[in-house]
């Protein structure tokens, strides 16, 4: 018989418990019922501590393995668990087409016999003459190379054989002046903070290719790079300051140089006159990610170091412009995510509140199927929304129409639960419906704001680049490294989730520094290209 079926089995309301003991208590000896009583109590304690027990582990092995699939037809029973739902496929299965390689380098190539206005070679025609079609043919070709390509330039070497005068060849005009291309620096960034490959991976990978590059050089040339494109981030983080709906989270992240400055207990040493070295003793180091979304763009960045999300979001919303109404600020219910010093619109992450109730799905498996259940319906509401386009107002609309029922039904149920006494209040799911009813004004809040999303999964998913990173490279080794990790995945990402291309937008920073100096704010991811055009017709 299982673990699960057994706690199923003897699973104690505090109800049934007290009538049992109100049965037996004037049907045997005192002392024997004090001592029923005990038991009773303990095993009931007993099994609450397995519940928690058995809830914790599976968030331990979420940690450890990664988490499982929080989807309803997974997680529910009769909904197909594993079960993938029908999907079209797409024309091509899964191929690309030559459109689909914009960085790929285009080579025309002309009919070797024939060209246009010659008369056609057929025998049966003789008559026709050929033209040029617009649409040309196509063949792809892909080649397998190391990420940083070299080349040595053999440069002939002539002496004089009375007076020993030695005359060396020119080197050609692409051989350049520097030991290291520019496109070095963009490669490396990208591969290690966009892509979250070590140094030392790609050490090993450009030796085993015939190509070696040092992973302390690759650091010496990344923190070049930085230097020249450091310019842009300045106004990218002013532009994000001003977004009208503002997502924030943290994470764990090390930094190798703080260590040092620690107690064996964790805390920051104390300078000689007594001032802790690193603001109030906090232990954690962390990596927070804010994305701040206007009607035009959507800016993603990323700030490591001992702040919290919200202190990190209080010196963002520094540079806000103060004739601007306070901000949407979408979030999980930690108080560390609230800024100190600024107002904002709060609204919470639904996806954390269901959360709660997917982790102990199999200890209440009817309650927490009622509560996923109904959430579901509110999700596939928003997702009509998106699908038909709405305008923030619409939406609005759709869901106090659609969703704003089922809401008000999901707080009358779970306020009834613990109202009539059919959950215990420190349970597992009585620790669920307090964390959403506690939270229940910013959790509906798309309820009453326009443009206020249900979750902050846009923010979790960009955390990911620092997630991967951190599990690729275990750490920062200084501050200095830090910051630049910061500047180049806040770049990365931002370009990312407009639509450029990362490694092209950090092309144009190095071909135009001294622009970009003149006037960064037409320098950035989803204007550059603009930019380009403007210089490219003057």
């Amino acid at each position: 018989m299982s673990e699960a079926s057994i706690i199923e089995g003897i699973r104690l309301e505090d109800e049934d418990l007290h009538r049992l003991l109100e049965r037996i208590a004037d049907r045997i000896d005192p002392t024997d019922y004090r001592l029923i009583q005990q038991l009773a109590q303990s095993t009931r304690l007993l099994l609450e501590l397995i519940e928690k027990k058995r809830t914790s582990i599976r968030r331990l092995r979420s940690l450890l393995f990664g988490p499982r699939t929080e989807k309803a037809r997974n997680i529910l029973p009769g909904k197909n668990p594993g079960k993938k739902t029908s999907k079209k496929k797409h024309k091509g299965h899964g191929r690309n087409g030559a459109g689909d390689y914009p960085g790929a380098r285009k080579i025309q190539v002309s009919h070797q016999q024939l060209s246009p206005g010659d008369a056609c070679p057929e025998p049966d025609c003789k008559k026709g003459r050929l033209y040029r079609q617009k649409k040309p043919g196509v063949l792809t070709r892909f080649l397998g190379q190391p990420f940083i390509q070299a080349a040595v330039y053999e440069l002939e070497k002539l002496r004089c054989s009375l007076c020993g005068k030695v005359d060396t060849a020119q080197a050609p005009e692409e051989a350049g002046t520097q030991k290291y291309d520019e496109s070095v620096g963009r490669m490396i960034s990208l591969l290690h903070y966009g892509a979250g490959v070590p140094f030392h991976r790609i050490e090993k990978i450009q030796k085993d290719l015939g190509v070696p590059l040092p992973a302390s050089t690759q650091w010496e040339i990344c923190e070049k790079t930085s230097d020249q494109i450091h310019p842009g981030f300045d106004p990218l983080l002013m532009q994000a300051a001003q977004g009208h709906l503002i997502h924030n989270d943290d994470t764990t992240m090390k930094i190798l140089s703080l260590f040092s400055d620690r107690d064996p207990d964790g805390a920051f040493k104390e300078d000689p006159i007594g001032n802790a070295s690193r603001g109030d003793q906090r232990k954690g180091l962390f990596t927070t990610g804010i994305i701040s979304e206007n009607t035009e763009q959507t800016i993603a960045l990323f700030f490591t170091g001992t702040n919290h999300a919200g202190e990190n979001l209080n010196d963002l919303l520094c540079k806000r412009l103060p004739d601007l109404p306070p901000p949407i600020q979408m979030c999980d219910g930690l108080s560390r995510n609230l800024p100190e010093s600024f107002q904002t619109v709060l609204s919470n992450c639904l996806s954390h509140g269901r959360r709660h109730f997917a982790d102990i799905l199999e200890n209440f498996p009817d309650e927490c199927a009622y509560v996923i259940g109904k959430l579901g319906a509110v999700y596939r509401n928003d997702a009509l929304a998106k699908k038909r386009a709405m305008s923030p107002e619409q939406r609005l609309n759709f869901h106090q129409e659609k969703s704003g029922p089922i809401m008000d039904g999901l707080n009358k149920w779970m306020k009834s639960q613990l109202d009539e006494k059919r959950v215990e209040p420190n349970c597992g799911l009585g620790n669920a419906i307090t964390y959403m009813l506690k939270r229940w004004d910013p959790l509906t809040l798309f309820l009453r704001k326009p443009g206020t999303p249900l979750d902050n999964n846009i923010c979790e998913r960009a955390l990911k680049m620092t997630v991967l990173f951190r599990k690729n490279s275990l750490f920062y080794k200084t501050e200095n490294g830090a910051r630049i990790g910061d500047m180049f995945m806040s770049f990365v990402h931002t370009s990312r989730l407009c639509g450029a291309n990362p490694f092209d937008y950090f092309t144009q920073l190095q071909k135009n520094v001294k622009r970009l100096l003149e006037n960064p704010s037409q320098w950035m991811p989803w204007n550059y290209r603009q930019t380009l055009e403007t210089l490219d017709t003057t």
